[in-house]
């Protein structure tokens, strides 16, 4: 597959030619019209012009070639954790994060006819989340690209069996019956998405402010280097709230970790943590500060 379904591509077709006339209003994000980044992008900036790309990496291009001032993208999920490949896509864009916003996540059950469904199409993150409901009622899971193109999919498909879990909003926007509502396994399901820009806001721009800083390193190749480059932090009681790790390259001899912090440069403790940080670094990259978009702790 390397395109959506005829259902969706005269939607996308509209919203890529609205974007074109107004580049600065438009936010590129993956996926057809109707998925959660979709609904992200409307909430975030509700006056935007969304323009739907096939991939991650299709969004963050829009971005670097000026067809879209801004991308939004989910990098990490309440049940199951960080959204695959972003953490490598993130670091390699020359993007920068600007913005985050949290999004709660709210799955229906969507078809052309009232059932019984032999299967249900979605992205294997939607699956994974709606996973309880499904094996109750004996449908079997099929993975697609994402949420809104597998209910554009139904609809082409024309098959009474067929059923897609996609935001409410997909039903609307390709002419499906929603069968239920809420079919996600667990009702505080949240995910976190990141806004993206050519370049990246100014520290002294949320000063005052609750702010989130990120960035990625990776530190020398010596004994208790990451402990000592983290002790920084504690000293000047800067509160990390996110650390995760991925192998940089296929040597599996480099390991760069990826980190959130509470706090902005320009904040002394936070200055003297990330100094202390890069003196036991071999790469030390900033991905960006911005407003917090939710209260942390």
């Amino acid at each position: 597959m390397h395109s959506f379904p005829q259902p969706a591509l005269a939607l996308v077709e509209q919203m890529a030619a609205a974007a074109a006339a107004d580049p600065a209003r438009a936010v590129a994000l993956q996926g057809a019209p109707g998925c959660n980044s979709h609904r992200a992008a409307l909430e975030y900036a509700p006056d935007c012009l969304p323009l739907p790309c096939f991939s991650f990496e299709d969004a963050l291009d829009a971005v670097k070639e000026g067809r879209a001032a801004r991308a939004i993208i989910p990098i990490e999920n309440s049940q199951h954790g960080r959204v695959a490949d972003i953490h490598f896509l993130l670091p390699e864009s020359g993007l920068f994060i600007v913005g985050e916003h949290f999004l709660s996540i709210h799955h229906s059950l969507m078809a052309l006819g009232d059932g019984p469904f032999a299967a249900a199409y979605s992205h294997p993150q939607a699956l994974g989340q709606s996973r309880r409901y499904l094996r109750e009622r004996g449908i079997v899971p099929m993975a697609y690209a994402d949420t809104a193109a597998a209910a554009a999919l139904v609809r082409e498909m024309a098959d009474p069996q067929a059923c897609a879990i996609a935001p409410k909003i997909a039903a609307e926007l390709y002419g499906l019956k929603v069968i239920d509502n809420n079919v996600e396994d667990a009702v505080d399901n949240t995910t976190r998405f990141v806004m993206l820009a050519r370049q990246p806001l100014v520290p002294a721009s949320v000063a005052g402010e609750a702010a989130m800083t990120t960035f990625v390193f990776e530190v020398k190749n010596i004994p208790a280097a990451l402990y000592k480059a983290l002790g920084g932090f504690a000293t000047n009681g800067v509160n990390m709230t996110k650390l995760e790790s991925y192998q940089k390259g296929a040597s599996f001899s480099a390991t760069m970790f990826y980190a959130d912090i509470i706090g902005a440069p320009g904040d002394p403790a936070v200055d003297r943590a990330i100094a202390e940080l890069e003196f036991h670094c071999k790469e030390f990259r900033p991905l960006g500060t911005y407003r917090q978009g939710r209260a942390r702790g």
